[in-house]
């Protein structure tokens, strides 16, 4: 029972299924951005307290007991039941994980234990729904790249063949000029909606 990843055929360690991780991270984001945003504009912290307490409770058995059975893989896995699976080292998760159960445990001491609100709070929560939205949404994971700076002993199986860095990219995969011009634009537009206030009141003081 207690276990760390699960044994495939044809492979040498113990592996996950990324589709099923994945799945696992969006199904977390939601419920986890749903009660950051009621907090945020009602006031109310109790749907946050809920859903740390159950990101806690989640991510514990992921580490500690075994992550096959952790509430999210489990509607992951049945989410995703369908598809091939996509193979990936067990081993830098466990890593990917560790950081989201110490931001559960510190927004679990601030929220849950001393009902503590201000910009600590803000940065943890956005931390943690930025690191779940870019394991679900592009497949990429900070504490596997961690990983793989701090071992000697590289990933063999990643996401997507990320960790072959001598693979060349598809003709479908690259940017034309147009692409790229869109691409430029996008990062402005987003930056002026961001900060535009910011810099007219700089620029203008208005």
């Amino acid at each position: 029972m207690f276990a760390f990843g699960e044994k495939v055929e044809s492979y040498d360690g113990l592996m996950f299924n990324e589709r099923e991780v994945r799945a696992a991270a969006g199904i977390v984001f939601l419920f986890a951005f749903m009660a950051f945003m009621s907090g945020f504009l009602t006031g109310n912290n109790e749907p946050t307290k809920l859903m740390v307490s159950v990101f806690l409770f989640d991510f514990f058995i992921r580490i500690f007991i075994n992550p096959k059975y952790a509430p999210s893989m489990v509607v992951g896995r049945w989410m995703v039941n369908n598809q091939k699976p996509e193979y990936t080292d067990a081993a830098p998760k466990k890593w990917a994980w560790s950081i989201g159960f110490i931001l559960a445990v510190t927004m679990f001491y601030l929220v849950v234990l001393n009902d503590i609100r201000g910009p600590i709070n803000i940065l943890t929560c956005a931390l943690c729904l930025g690191l779940l939205f870019f394991e679900a949404v592009f497949g990429i994971c900070a504490g596997c790249k961690i990983y793989n700076l701090v071992h000697r002993q590289k990933v063999k199986h990643c996401p997507g063949e990320v960790c072959d860095l001598t693979r060349g990219r598809a003709p479908i995969q690259s940017l034309n000029a147009i692409q790229k011009a869109i691409f430029a634009l996008s990062l402005l537009a987003l930056f002026y909606l961001a900060f535009g206030g910011i810099i007219n009141f700089l620029l203008f003081g208005v």
